[in-house]
């Protein structure tokens, strides 16, 4: 089991520590809701150092990222980041990642902490055009400074104006008294705020002012409350090595003005149609979805399954996604989920279920 550059921190703190991805991480702090709320309406902070970096550079960066990623990096200028997915052979998706582009020549990929050796080898292989590749996902902490606050919270410990980074912007600057981290207006929240990366030896001194400066510390279960009342996908549940781009509603990620890897099958894809979407659903009664629950017609004839669910904190109602056939994939559509013996009834909406 790995352990952050924080991990002795948040023992500290009393989080309740579970193994997440290799690594021994914060589950919660205080409570998922209290942490929920305090993203939702305030400023907290997430240790998400378990994430990987890879750092693509030189003359043939671009041409390689464009051959691996579905979305189109040439649209990128430096100081930009951009939401991408590595496309696998067989039609599913090897990783969802940020790209960044650092320097002209020089981008920053961030990957999924499950996913760093096979994103790396993946990568690799097919890097015939020579660009240079150097995994720094040992090396450097990523703090996600999250919510409404964020912004006026910390906007004491930078002297970049945080207000005028736009989102899916970065700065390379100083935060916190240390210079030269990024400081970019990203996160999976969907309340706004930043990430910091940095490395691992900058770490704690920054973590220590954000807290200082009115950051809730915040653990991985109000991460997936969070996320998921955004309807953001997680690889290993909504997206995984068997479920394509297209049918996982991520056809605004893949551009087919550029070919990439098994580009023209999830091109061909996308003008069929898919056979399953993923769709998001509320509970219309009492219950709480779970990953891997049936999602059955009204006959009880099971057609998907439930790959995200929870009790949201924010509607107080059971939410969740999950594939079905297109037909039941409309807003309004009415599917029923199986919840142990029960087939509770819930209906299909548009995403986002927190609307802010």
């Amino acid at each position: 089991m790995k352990n952050t550059a924080l991990t002795a921190t948040h023992e500290a703190l009393g989080a309740k520590m579970v193994p997440f991805a290799g690594y021994n991480m914060p589950v919660q702090y205080d409570g998922v809701n209290i942490e929920h709320e305090a993203v939702r309406t305030g400023v907290g902070v997430f240790d998400v150092s378990h994430m990987g970096e890879f750092l693509i550079e030189g003359p043939n960066a671009l041409d390689l990222i464009q051959k691996v990623c579905s979305n189109d990096a040439s649209k990128l200028t430096v100081g930009k980041a951009q939401y991408s997915c590595l496309p696998n052979d067989d039609g599913g998706i090897v990783d969802d990642l940020i790209v960044y582009r650092i320097k002209e020549e020089t981008y920053l990929l961030v990957v999924n902490a499950s996913n760093i050796e096979k994103d790396w080898n993946w990568i690799s292989s097919k890097n015939d055009v020579g660009a240079e590749m150097r995994d720094l996902s040992e090396d450097y902490s990523l703090l996600a400074i999250q919510g409404p606050k964020a912004v006026e919270a910390m906007q004491s410990l930078s002297s970049h104006d945080l207000a005028e980074i736009k989102f899916y912007n970065f700065v390379v600057g100083d935060f916190a008294g240390i210079e030269h981290v990024i400081i970019s207006a990203t996160g999976y929240t969907g309340s706004g705020g930043f990430e910091i990366y940095c490395k691992n030896s900058e770490v704690k001194q920054i973590w220590d002012k954000v807290i200082e400066a009115g950051a809730k510390p915040i653990g991985l279960a109000a991460r997936d409350t969070l996320r998921l009342e955004m309807g953001y996908c997680l690889y290993g549940n909504d997206i995984d090595d068997t479920t394509s781009p297209i049918e996982a509603g991520l056809g605004w990620i893949t551009k087919f003005s550029k070919k990439f890897t098994n580009s023209e099958a999830l091109e061909d894809e996308k003008r069929r149609g898919p056979e399953r979407k993923l769709v998001a659903f509320e509970l219309d009664e009492r219950g709480i979805p779970r990953q891997g629950y049936d999602i059955v017609d009204s006959s009880g004839k099971t057609i998907g399954n439930v790959t995200s669910g929870t009790m949201s904190p924010s509607l107080g109602k059971g939410i969740g996604l999950g594939y079905v056939p297109p037909i039941f994939s409309e807003a309004g559509s009415k599917i029923l989920v199986q919840i142990r013996k029960n087939a509770v009834p819930a209906t299909v909406v548009k995403l986002p279920f927190y609307k802010g």
